[in-house]
């Protein structure tokens, strides 16, 4: 028995809709563990383009873990998107130039950190992820959610802005699966594991 490889850009024959999303980025600030794949209606491309206001001089990161399955539409809202909140105005002067180039002297704009998605997380159709949220392992997002905060691994969330609708699992299976870290298994462990992996976790315990 054998693994898909992870180098590979389109792992689905004849189908270039779906690919391994680790081979198609460019840009550094986006890091992608392996066998995560992104499926887009029209070119895979597009995902990238889908990753908003990431400027560089600002140098937040997405980074998402290894096994996750994202739909098309997905959408990541960078830091670059923030303005002034506590001021009276939000609009953002200091970009104009001209004698409004100093506006921002002695202030900054509001940042949230780094956007983090863990493993094995499942982000449905034409959801929105907002800067710096954290999504914990085994999560799963349901389509056209926005997500504004952190979500718990193994929970499923949705709605706008996206709330818990349930944990997937038992709290002492979820602790279970988390210590498990089935990603990081070689290759070869997990393949000779799959009817494990695609069963629920019944009887297991933390």
């Amino acid at each position: 028995m054998s693994a898909p490889d992870p180098r590979q850009k389109f792992p689905l024959a004849h189908y270039e809709r779906l690919c391994f999303l680790n081979n198609v980025i460019s840009n550094p600030n986006i890091i992608v563990g392996d066998f995560t794949y992104y499926d887009d209606f029209e070119d895979v491309h597009n995902f990238e383009k889908n990753v908003k206001y990431h400027f560089d001089f600002i140098g937040d990161k997405l980074i998402i873990g290894k096994f996750c399955q994202i739909a098309s539409g997905v959408t990541f809202i960078m830091n670059g998107a923030n303005h002034l909140q506590d001021s009276i105005s939000t609009y953002p002067f200091a970009i104009m130039g001209g004698d409004w180039a100093g506006a921002m002297e002695g202030k900054t704009y509001p940042y949230k950190g780094d956007t983090v998605i863990g493993n094995d997380v499942w982000i449905g159709y034409d959801v929105t992820l907002m800067p710096g949220v954290k999504i914990g392992d085994g999560a799963i997002i349901g389509s056209k959610s926005v997500v504004t905060k952190d979500v718990a691994p193994y929970s499923i969330v949705g709605g706008n802005p996206a709330k818990e609708i349930r944990k997937r699992f038992e709290a002492s299976q979820i602790e279970y699966l988390l210590d498990l870290q089935w990603w990081d298994w070689p290759l070869e462990k997990i393949t000779e594991n799959l009817e494990m992996l695609t069963h629920p976790p019944k009887g297991m315990q933390g």
